[in-house]
């Protein structure tokens, strides 16, 4: 009952009250604005060429909620090699945490309620879709990345600090497929009908920081307008070894990517 409650309460589907994203730039700072889009995409390449570890904070709010539900994921990822290890926590929900390996397109699941107790879960990940906005399914931090590179209107803010050494901080935006990639159709009915609403898409912030090294270390997605959707991705130990094996055959029960608010 209280997994139910929690993912009732923590669905995102609509806002009301948004604005319009910025206008795009023109002449000259068009111009800026296409290289920075170029250095960007460099940048995600460069790390999807790595392994990394991942943390990603995901935080969603609802427009008629004071409540922030805060999901955190950690482990090891190939980025290269599709594969990875990774640890997924509903904060101050008092739920179990659960455990994903990714192998290429399959991930394999422990801790869901969809399988018995000792059981892997398994689904195929191209297949998976999510229900929240700006959430990936299954949790899969390509995804995000994926998203990163069709950012568009980007501009450079400077330099800050991400990992303790400075990055450089670039700005733009993601169009409405962009934001709606992969998602249920439920939700992305609602998206689209609240798009022609607006008569604009939702305006969908997306920030990368690329280090010294030209390696995207930190990557968010953001959209205030009623409610709150945000996710962020930093990216840190490059090379970190990863062991991500899949479980034994007889462990593993197929499943569809299921309800389970965990792995959205």
């Amino acid at each position: 009952m209280r997994r139910a409650h929690l993912l009732s309460a923590a669905v995102l589907l609509l806002c009301t009250g948004c604005s319009g994203g910025p206008d795009p730039d023109s002449g000259d700072e068009a111009k800026k604005a296409v290289d920075h889009g170029a250095a960007v995409r460099a940048a995600i390449e460069r790390t999807s060429a790595e392994s990394a570890r991942v943390d990603e904070k995901i935080e969603l709010r609802s427009a008629d909620s004071p409540t922030t539900y805060v999901f955190a994921i950690a482990g090891a990822f190939d980025l290269a090699d599709d594969r990875g290890r990774l640890t997924v926590e509903l904060e101050d929900s008092g739920m179990d945490p659960i455990e994903e390996v990714f192998v290429g397109d399959t991930v394999y699941v422990r801790g869901s309620r969809t399988v018995d107790e000792g059981k892997w879960a398994s689904a195929a990940r191209s297949e998976a879709l999510t229900r929240y906005f700006l959430r990936a399914p299954l949790n899969d931090p390509e995804h995000l990345l994926r998203q990163m590179k069709a950012m568009r209107q980007v501009s450079n803010e400077g330099e800050e600090e991400v990992n303790d050494a400075p990055a450089v901080h670039y700005r733009g935006t993601i169009d409405h497929a962009t934001a709606t990639l992969r998602m249920t159709t439920q939700t992305k009915q609602g998206l689209d009908d609240l798009r022609e609403k607006l008569g604009d898409d939702m305006p969908v912030y997306a920030d990368v920081w690329v280090d010294g090294k030209g390696r995207a270390v930190q990557a968010r997605l953001s959209y205030f307008g009623g409610m709150k959707a945000m996710t962020t991705m930093t990216l840190s130990d490059f090379g970190t070894p990863v062991k991500a094996e899949a479980p034994s055959a007889r462990q593993v029960v197929p499943v569809t990517a299921g309800e389970d608010v965990l792995l959205a």
